[in-house]
């Protein structure tokens, strides 16, 4: 066999793979009309993530949400990251916006962007919310394997992102078992220690889902790099 019909059979198998297993992670934002958020549009912020945001470049919105929600977003982008299969063309680690819908969690904002989310108080209710998180989720619900798994790192005990996603993914819409009963740090931390020990949670549908349960034990301690 020579080495182009080698590489077609391995390029049919891996869409194969990609179409019966894609896992596409969808993160809640983080609050940006607090306290940390008016630290980082202070005119006088001079920390290096500060300055990226003033630059031209920007900064990566995961930086920036880490930085305005600490523990808890940080354990989502680093679990998604380790645990995201893309299909061929949408990105596998997608963040909810106030106001901009899906974006990539690689894109880069810039202070206007901040403020921007700054104005809008997430509410299912709120057009400036609703209207580009449907579609944004309606175009993705297109792309997507028949397949594949939306998994939602966030609330599901509001209809604020389960209506709109629910409405477009329906039993692809799934979330961590583990994450019943748990406040958003205790979240946070399970997600890190995932992703640093490469154990991935199960997940189950949305749809249907207990929401509230027995609070789980507290988690060990532990000290990550940074």
């Amino acid at each position: 066999m020579n080495k182009q019909k080698i590489q077609n059979r391995c390029e049919s198998r891996s869409e194969m793979k990609c179409a019966g297993g894609c896992r596409i992670f969808l993160l809640s934002p983080a609050y940006a009309g607090g306290e940390r958020a008016r630290m980082i549009l202070r005119d006088e912020a001079q920390f290096p993530l500060a300055r990226k945001l003033r630059g031209k470049g920007g900064a990566p919105i995961a930086d920036v949400f880490t930085f305005l929600s600490g523990l808890y977003f940080r354990g989502k982008i680093a679990y998604a990251n380790a645990f995201a299969r893309p299909a061929r063309g949408p990105s596998g680690v997608l963040v909810i916006t106030p106001t901009r819908g899906l974006i990539d969690s690689r894109t880069r904002i810039c202070l206007d962007d901040l403020r921007e989310f700054a104005e809008v108080d997430i509410h299912e209710d709120d057009p400036r919310y609703r209207m580009p998180i449907e579609r944004d989720a309606q175009r993705l619900a297109t792309k997507l394997p028949a397949h594949s798994e939306v998994i939602l790192l966030g609330s599901i005990a509001t209809g604020k992102y389960v209506d709109v996603l629910l409405a477009n993914f329906g039993e692809r819409l799934r979330f961590p078992a583990d994450f019943v009963g748990r406040g958003d740090m205790s979240r946070g931390g399970l997600m890190l220690r995932c992703a640093a020990d490469r154990q991935e949670l199960s997940y189950i549908p949305v749809a249907g889902a207990i929401v509230n349960g027995k609070r789980p034990p507290k988690l060990a301690p532990r000290k990550y790099a940074t």
